[in-house]
């Protein structure tokens, strides 16, 4: 069973808000409460809660971690609908039906982590976090160097 024809075969596509695509090897791994299901069919309990404060994952982080220089244009249509440019950016998108199939298209090449609205950074956000603070400092002084 193909990772489409899983999705589809859901009660409800509109439920996206439950998927976990983690690693999007080839498996997709749909998480509850209780119990994770794998592409195969076959259920196994999950490891550990998806989140510690019990707030609803609402947002997929989407991070290009494959070049995509040597694909064909569909493929590199899809990451720039998706907002993604250049490799290890990140980007933020809600649960849905639309985004959820643009990320099964290029699976091979992107990591999702489900996320809540709280983790949710705009690009001018990302940018702040990744610089350094103002200023310098001094660590250490040596008073006793002759010149």
């Amino acid at each position: 069973m193909t990772a489409l024809t899983l999705l589809q075969s859901r009660a409800c596509v509109s439920r996206c808000t439950r998927a976990t695509i983690s690693n999007l090897g080839p498996s997709i791994r749909w998480s509850s409460t209780a119990q994770t299901q794998s592409a195969d069919g076959s259920a196994e309990p999950s490891a550990s809660s998806p989140s510690t404060n019990d707030e609803p994952l609402t947002h997929y982080r989407i991070t290009l971690r494959r070049s995509a220089i040597a694909l064909d244009a569909r493929m590199k249509g899809t990451l720039l609908s998706l907002g993604i440019h250049r490799r290890m950016q990140t980007v933020y998108h809600p649960h849905s039906p639309e985004f959820a199939g643009k990320i099964l298209r290029v699976k091979e090449l992107v990591e999702v982590e489900n996320v809540p609205a709280s983790k949710v950074r705009t690009k001018i956000e990302q940018k702040q976090e990744r610089k350094a603070k103002r200023g310098y400092q001094v660590v250490g002084r040596h008073e006793s160097q002759q010149w």
